[in-house]
């Protein structure tokens, strides 16, 4: 009998947080659909893996013998399948760079250039996220590195170095009123809908809705959406407003989107991530020097 990889992922996150709104939340799936796996999971095991309790989900004496040996099993699957990638993309002279929106902003095209003067014969593979994986496949080992927007879920346990930090303004509809001042209270935005990402992206979304900015107000949401040109319909169509890195205002120009500066909240900060795995592999360290090496410069800030 084979066992897919996911229901084991989502069997140890229910064991290690013990509820499935905290596993959940870990996995950035809705609690419906991590129920539904841990069923088909016990359906095929044949046998009943956690109780309910008051206290959440209670390992089942099945359940404990999972727990104590799957973990190990999915770290060894990992690396098998990341160094089977690596060793593909590194026969190929592919370095697989995932990213999220414009990646390191007007810096990008200078430190892949910068890499292949490096590693001459070296390609490198950009492959664009949707918001709904802010680790852009990195975690996975769908990519080698990535540029990503701090913080994002499961940050803690890969590399990752700051690039350059930049104010978070942001993007409404031309008609609003609002939009005719030239710098907008944080605060005068709290009553406002947000275009916000799904909510499975946990504590991203929360990042970008400034959830713990607002003193404790409540967030109204006007719209969910997972990628740039839904999120720029949905605010151009008046579903919402939200929060952007002031590079927006370049990179996503819209009639109908007005961007502005935001006081009052903190900014938003670039870097580059990495498999602690990677700490020691030639490539990507001359990829991370690179993105080191070629921060934006000043002249290049949205200000």
């Amino acid at each position: 009998m084979d066992v897919d990889t996911r229901l084991l992922r989502s069997f140890v996150a229910v064991a290690e947080e013990g509820t499935l709104t905290r596993a959940a939340e870990r996995l950035f799936v809705s609690q419906p659909a991590l129920t539904k796996q841990i069923r088909q999971l016990e359906a095929q095991l044949g046998a009943r893996l956690f109780t309910r309790s008051r206290t959440g989900m209670a390992l089942t004496e099945p359940g404990r013998v999972l727990s104590g040996r799957a973990p190990a099993l999915l770290a060894e699957w990992d690396r098998v399948l990341r160094e089977t990638r690596s060793a593909a993309g590194r026969a190929a002279r592919v370095l697989r760079v995932g990213f999220m929106a414009s990646a390191a902003n007007e810096a990008t095209p200078r430190i892949i250039a910068d890499f292949t003067r490096r590693r001459p014969g070296w390609r490198v593979d950009m492959r664009q996220a949707a918001w709904s994986h802010p680790s852009a496949g990195l975690a996975d080992g769908e990519v080698d590195v990535a540029l990503l927007r701090l913080p994002f879920p499961g940050q803690d346990a890969l590399r990752t170095e700051v690039l350059f930090t930049e104010d978070r303004w942001v993007a409404l509809p031309a008609g609003h009123p609002l939009a005719a001042r030239d710098v907008i209270p944080f605060r005068d935005l709290w009553d406002e809908p947000f275009v916000a990402a799904p909510p499975e992206t946990g504590w991203w979304r929360e990042h970008w809705l400034a959830t713990d900015e607002r003193e404790g107000h409540p967030v109204r949401i006007g719209a969910v959406t997972d990628q740039p040109d839904d999120w720029l319909s949905a605010i151009a169509n008046g579903y919402g407003m939200a929060l952007a890195p002031a590079s927006a205002a370049r990179f996503y120009a819209r009639p109908g989107i007005t961007y502005r500066p935001v006081s009052g909240v903190s900014p938003s900060r670039v870097g580059v991530a990495w498999s602690r795995a990677d700490d020691t592999d030639p490539v990507v360290r001359d990829f991370v020097r690179c993105c080191l090496d070629n921060r934006p410069r000043p002249e290049e800030s949205p200000i």
